[in-house]
């Protein structure tokens, strides 16, 4: 097994470079002063800890550096196209370098001992000198290549565009000269029909090993970056790839790859000091953060929650299940409860009605549609197997499911009505085409209805491109189209000539008539107004529904809505995803400026919002005075839709390095190559335009910068700057699932419940809300026993003379801590108690003593609840089991069964344990709790 590091950077040893730099870091000014300030890396460096920039700090932390050169095998050859071409391009980026190296030098960016982060052109020479080098050209620094021709005799291979009728007629025409051609793509199987409709059937092939046996024409199931003619004797060769049929780049390798671990706590959401918190039997109140107390000569961890009249509850950790953070429908801040009263039983009991209303209404809605009956599509064609082996990356599991369910969905007689729910760029796009082809190869037609025109362009141009190969007619209806254009394709959708159809709100409009409409897929339902969305009612009853979002469907409502509304989740990221590096401040010209060149020198591209159509053009001339050598392109919506269009597709084709847009990019645009964003004025967002707008990069393998810039004139309001905290701090991946509760998780609530359960949502909170919902509609599904079932197990007072918690010598981030008392509270089951205990063991080590003294509380919490008992505690020498049916039943039978070693009294049984070794008695008690649970078992029959 080849275990190979996360990152380049090994954060254990950064604490040495933090002492190396100390002097350096103390000349460093406050962040709040200036955003490039590199004082917030001293902690991380100090604790040892990952964080975006420790990549900086790469040749202080290894005296060697390694180059790829060191990683190719002795026996590599290496082959170089153009030695004059190579030795230019390093040139220019040493100097790049040099420049940049005294600029952050001159500015205290640097320490000024840093060493060169990059080899040199002559240690690079020195390196190759010693391998294998293969020469297409002239090298006058190596004897012998004065002649080389080898580069020649390749030149590239001739264009078609998608053109099949002209690739076949060539091919063709190589055959006849006796030309050997070899032709690699995804659509071999599809190339091979259409051959064989003039000539004789060529079997497709998965790998050559020998031209000589695969005659003169060869079909290869693969992908080539590009293909080339070979000028030999006696006969040319040709080897044609995508790129030249059909005008494709090269598609990602298909490598198959295990979805990468995340740590089973990251779905607790984490609960901070000052949270606002539900706990299910007190109510609302603040978190104050973990408590140690002594108690019986033990030391335990409670959490503390602050409430009304400066009550305070200590809750122990064995019942922090109980607790959830509190979301509101709103940003009020929610009246803190009172304990002691019945204030809190009185509200329950009121979302109690309300949500088992709505419960009938969504399971009656639910019926309904199941009475319908749609068309069942048929099971997939080859043509659906060939489409989805053409698609260039590796689809994660979630897409797969996604697509399988999907796919049942459409094959059922019952309408589908499916909502895809994943993050910006996690693939809901390719769902969407392949459900809509499968709609297609049925005869039936399909309309994709978005919420912009950049988007209907986007989407258009992804369709045509991967449909290509297959006769499947694309269309759009948008403003991007002329009146005539608009006519044409109308005439052709009501004749049944359109196979899919994409638009915005245009295709809502009466005078679009859908011959034979089979799928209508929506993205982003929740931008459409009313109007649309009755509308779309109207058509989930007669045709497919496919909804796609990026608002995150919170877990606990996703559970309480399973089988009633048909949800996939798409919470992996693509393969090779990296987060993206976002830094938040004053607008600084230096570092825009800086960003942006450094994105051009990389072969990127930069986005550059400015939210204001009025000051845009001012703010673009600004932007060519500090950087004349970037091409800078403006976009907005109050444009020209023909211009509009031009630029879009300008520069997604790469003819730009700066687009300065409005906010018209935030929808779903996905050009890959940009990967730097400047935000201008990012106090004028909300937060989940913030979100969706930092999705626009980091979309492929490449490391994406956002910078969200604020004017140094303007005060920033608390509202403002707590949106800009959250966006610099919500980073990781899939961080659409934390990023602002409030923000994303009750637009999700208002969309899917409607908003007049949001006085309910605020009254109890959006978790313990979603959690009733959740048991109502078990209950009138028949899979409960009471319409009034407790949201958790009954509270068990476990009180023994152990500690018990987790020290901060066994785990120091006090957020992981509180995560995994969490974790463990919701344990119900003794295999779940044996496999943490395990994984605590594996990621941390040897369990302390108070660890294993919180598991043992944990396996009692456990046995109690199987043997009805309401307490346990440690009382004078002995330990209590309080048992509520004590006082009726036979309790000399029961102490005949317990055996001499305990006492039965009327309301508890008692355990001796003073004087007794620590392992005898927790044997003891284990034991008596087993007897108990066979007692009760026995009972109830």
């Amino acid at each position: 097994v080849l275990v190979t590091p996360a990152r380049e950077a090994l954060p254990r040893l950064a604490p040495r470079v933090a002492e190396r730099l100390r002097e350096w870091f103390a000349r460093q000014p406050e962040p709040e002063a200036d955003v490039t300030s590199a004082l917030p890396d001293v902690e991380h460096l100090d604790n040892g800890t990952a964080f975006p920039h420790l990549e900086f700090y790469l040749p202080l932390l290894y005296s060697h550096p390694a180059s790829l050169l060191d990683y190719a095998p002795e026996n590599t050859l290496f082959i170089v196209d153009d030695w004059g071409a190579l030795q230019d391009s390093i040139a220019d980026l040493e100097e790049a370098a040099i420049d940049n190296h005294e600029d952050r030098l001159k500015a205290n960016g640097i320490p000024p001992e840093m060493p060169l982060p990059y080899l040199t052109w002559a240690e690079l020479q020195d390196e190759l000198s010693t391998r294998q080098v293969l020469h297409l050209g002239t090298n006058p620094e190596v004897p012998g290549t004065e002649d080389a021709q080898t580069g020649s005799l390749f030149t590239p291979g001739q264009r078609y565009g998608g053109q099949l009728r002209l690739v076949l007629d060539e091919l063709g025409k190589h055959y006849d000269r006796s030309e050997q051609t070899v032709v690699v793509t995804q659509q071999a199987q599809r190339l091979a029909e259409l051959w064989s409709e003039t000539e004789e059937y060529i079997h497709p092939i998965t790998q050559v090993s020998s031209l000589d046996a695969t005659g003169y024409l060869t079909l290869v199931e693969g992908t080539l970056s590009e293909g080339w003619t070979l000028a030999s004797r006696p006969s040319r060769i040709h080897l044609l790839s995508d790129a030249e049929i059909f005008g494709w780049k090269r598609p990602e390798p298909r490598r198959r790859r295990l979805p990468r671990a995340q740590s089973p706590e990251a779905n607790f959401a984490d609960l901070e000091t000052g949270d606002y918190v539900v706990h299910v039997e007190y109510g609302i109140g603040r978190f104050a953060g973990l408590q140690k107390r002594m108690l019986d000569d033990s030391e335990r961890e409670y959490l503390l929650i602050e409430y009304a009249g400066n009550d305070m509850l200590y809750v122990p950790i064995h019942q922090a299940d109980r607790i959830s953070r509190y979301v509101g429908a709103d940003d009020v801040v929610p009246p803190l409860s009172r304990l002691g009263t019945q204030d809190w039983i009185r509200t329950k009991a009121g979302t109690q009605q309300a949500v088992e209303e709505i419960a009938h209404e969504l399971l009656e809605l639910y019926a309904a549609r199941a009475q319908v009956h749609g068309h069942a599509f048929s099971p997939d064609t080859p043509w659906q197997h060939e489409l989805e082996a053409s698609f260039p990356y590796v689809e994660t599991e979630d897409q797969l499911r996604a697509l399988r369910e999907v796919k049942a969905d459409m094959e059922r007689p019952q309408p589908m009505d499916r909502l895809i729910c994943g993050d910006v760029g996690y693939g809901k796009t390719e769902i969407a085409l392949r459900a809509a082809f499968k709609a297609v190869m049925d005869g039936k037609q399909v309309a994709i209805l978005v919420p912009t025109t950049v988007l209907a362009q986007q989407h258009f141009n992804t369709f045509a491109q991967r449909l290509l190969p297959f006769p499947v007619k694309v269309e759009m209806l948008s403003r991007f189209r002329s009146p005539a254009e608009q006519r044409r394709i109308l005439f052709e959708l009501a004749g049944g000539q359109v196979d899919i159809i994409i638009g915005t709100h245009r295709l809502l409009q009466p005078d679009v008539q859908i011959k034979d409409l089979g799928l209508l897929i929506i993205d982003e339902e929740q931008r459409f107004g009313v109007t649309h969305k009755e509308r779309f009612k109207a058509l989930r009853t007669e045709v497919d529904v496919l909804t796609m979002t990026a608002t995150p469907i919170p877990r606990t409502l996703h559970m309480g809505l399973t089988g009633l509304r048909d949800i996939s989740m798409i919470q992996t990221a693509p393969q090779e995803r990296l987060p993206v590096v976002t830094h938040t401040g004053v607008f600084d010209d230096r570092l825009a400026r800086q960003a942006i060149l450094r994105e051009i020198d990389r072969g990127g591209q930069v986005y550059f919002v400015h939210n204001r159509v009025q000051t845009i053009k001012s703010r673009a001339e600004k932007l060519r005075w500090l950087m004349p050598e970037a091409r800078i392109a403006i976009g907005h919506g109050q444009m020209d839709e023909q211009r509009l269009e031009e630029i879009m597709t300008a520069f997604a084709r790469g003819d730009y390095d700066v687009l300065v847009s409005t906010s018209i990019i935030e929808s779903g645009l996905d050009i890959p190559n940009a990967n730097t964003l400047i935000v201008d004025r990012a106090d004028w967002f909300g937060l989940s335009q913030l979100y969706q707008i930092r999705g626009r990069v980091g979309r492929g393998a490449n490391q994406a910068y956002a910078y969200f810039f604020h004017p140094r004139s303007s005060r920033l309001t608390s509202d403002a700057r707590a949106r800009l905290d959250t966006i610099a701090e919500q980073t990781e991946l899939g961080a659409g699932m934390s990023i602002a509760l409030r923000d994303l998780e009750i637009r999700g609530a208002g969309d899917l419940l409607g908003t007049r359960q949001s006085g309910h949502i605020a009254a109890v909170g959006f978790h313990l809300y979603t959690q009733l919902l959740a048991q109502a509609v078990r209950y009138l599904k028949g899979e409960g026993d009471a319409p009034h079932l407790p949201v958790a197990a009954p509270t068990i007072t476990i009180d023994l003379p152990l500690p018990a918690y987790l020290p901060t010598t066994f785990i120091s981030e006090p957020a992981l801590r509180i995560q995994l008392y969490r974790r463990l509270a919701e344990i119900h089951e003794l295999q779940q108690l044996d496999d943490m205990q395990a994984e605590l063991e594996d990621r941390f080590g040897e369990l302390p003593r108070a660890v294993r003294g919180l598991l043992f509380q944990l396996r009692v919490k456990l046995r109690a609840q199987s043997a009805n008992a309401t307490a346990i505690a440690s009382e004078n020498g002995q330990i209590s089991i309080r048992l509520p049916y004590l006082a009726t039943t036979d309790r000399a039978d029961l102490q005949r069964r317990l055996g001499n070693g305990v006492r039965v009294s009327r309301t508890a049984i008692w355990v001796p344990h003073h004087d007794i070794d620590e392992t005898v008695w927790q044997g003891n008690l284990l034991e008596i709790l087993d007897k108990l649970q066979i007692s009760t078992i026995q009972a109830d029959r």
